[in-house]
């Protein structure tokens, strides 16, 4: 199971997050309260060490954009909100390998959102889809969470790597997970004192009870 915990926007709060088992930690570029400037993350990202993958979210960003901050922060992967230029994931697998650059785009669940995911997995530059809740003001970091059962059928279905998120914490991620059965899970909100700052306590149990959650899977599918 792969564990991401997203909107990081100091130093300290990053290295808790590789220190309590995260995969990934993420950035936020975007307007956001908890929105990050490539110099902060050139500062952060090379005292992380390799083993874990920095992770920058955009919205809309321009490809100048995008790869400025993939070569000034040393990110390994990029997770995309774009309604606007559909080209710009193949532009940047034409310059980065998948060893070099994960790229993950974010699908807002709704009723519709089958279309997307069908698109999403025409896209060869795409590594995996991530599913997120969203409100009229806020595309991602709202605290709420979607209709697990109503998306487990895409889940499913879908022949890339899920990623969950939206409304997840430590109480709720197990059984997003049991019910998913996604590749794997995202958190921001969740694990947070105040926008931007992270709770150690909340990080260690989401990150916990995801990996409890994700062998209790994995048995279950064995003895299937």
């Amino acid at each position: 199971m792969w564990v991401k915990v997203c909107a990081n926007t100091s130093l300290e709060d990053a290295q808790m997050a590789v220190a309590a088992g995260a995969d990934a930690v993420g950035f936020v570029f975007a307007e956001s309260k908890r929105r990050v400037t490539v110099e902060q993350v050139r500062g952060i990202a090379p005292l992380l060490g390799e083993r874990v993958e920095k992770i920058g979210v955009f919205v809309d960003a321009e490809f100048d954009a995008l790869v400025t901050a993939i070569e000034e922060c040393g990110l390994m992967g990029v997770q995309l909100h774009t309604g606007g230029d559909a080209g710009i994931t193949a532009r940047l697998r034409e310059r980065y390998a998948r060893e070099q650059l994960r790229i993950l785009r974010v699908i807002h669940f709704h009723q519709g959102m089958e279309a997307e995911l069908r698109a999403a997995e025409a896209d060869a530059a795409l590594d995996g889809v991530l599913v997120d809740s969203r409100t009229a003001t806020m595309l991602g970091g709202t605290g709420i969470r979607f209709d697990w059962k109503a998306a487990r059928g895409s889940f499913a279905e879908s022949q890339l790597r899920m990623i969950a998120a939206g409304g997840l914490n430590p109480a709720n991620v197990g059984e997003a997970i049991a019910t998913l059965e996604p590749w794997g899970v995202d958190v921001a909100s969740g694990v947070e004192t105040s926008p931007g700052k992270k709770d150690a306590t909340k990080v260690r149990a989401f990150i916990e009870n995801a990996r409890i959650a994700a062998l209790k899977l994995k048995r279950q599918t064995a003895v299937v």
